[in-house]
């Protein structure tokens, strides 16, 4: 009888551990999230929702970049989407601003949210953008037509032997928005 009461007894402290262990681990997950924004929000890291700061405006005339259009729809997106412009080609330091065309080839409203990508990789620290239809969701109504600027600088500081630059951006649908805007 003195053994069950033992092997009782030390299955409880086991328990009460293993339930704080879990509590612990719960706890740090749920914090996880904030923590992480922070930490973006500190570093400039994931910042592509908000417009950058130009530090020089300075324009470097003895040489040419050339900034090179791709366009991308994802989770069968019901959209049409391309730059009016496949490449701009200017100065380093020079205010630029190119404008995207989207259409909504659906028969309801459709939102989406596009984001932005950079080749080669290195080049996203220079390149500023001041004004961008990327900042904020996009809601089409059925066969609407949309044109949409971007406002850029690519800073002279980027390395001399890149030459051209690939704007990327992917659209993807922002799911349970059709439902809002019925």
């Amino acid at each position: 009888m003195v053994a069950n009461t033992q092997f009782s007894a030390n299955n409880l402290v086991t328990l009460k551990k293993l339930l704080i262990v879990a509590c612990a681990m719960f706890g740090f997950g749920f914090a996880l999230v904030p923590f992480y924004k922070k930490i973006c929000e500190v570093t400039g890291v994931n910042n592509v929702l908000k417009a950058d700061a130009v530090t020089n405006s300075q324009v470097d005339t003895a040489r040419f970049l050339t900034v090179e259009f791709d366009t991308n729809l994802r989770n069968d997106l019901p959209w049409t989407f391309t730059p009016l412009e496949k490449s701009v080609r200017f100065h380093p330091g020079e205010l630029i601003q190119v404008v995207f065309e989207v259409r909504n080839n659906s028969n309801r409203p459709v939102t989406g949210q596009a984001i932005p990508s950079y080749g080669p990789q290195l080049a996203a620290r220079y390149f500023k953008k001041l004004d961008c239809f990327c900042f904020t969701q996009q809601t089409l109504a059925p066969g609407e037509v949309r044109r949409m600027p971007v406002v850029f600088v690519i800073e002279k500081g980027l390395p001399r032997e890149v030459n051209t630059v690939t704007l990327s951006y992917t659209f993807f649908e922002v799911e349970g928005t059709a439902k809002k805007a019925s």
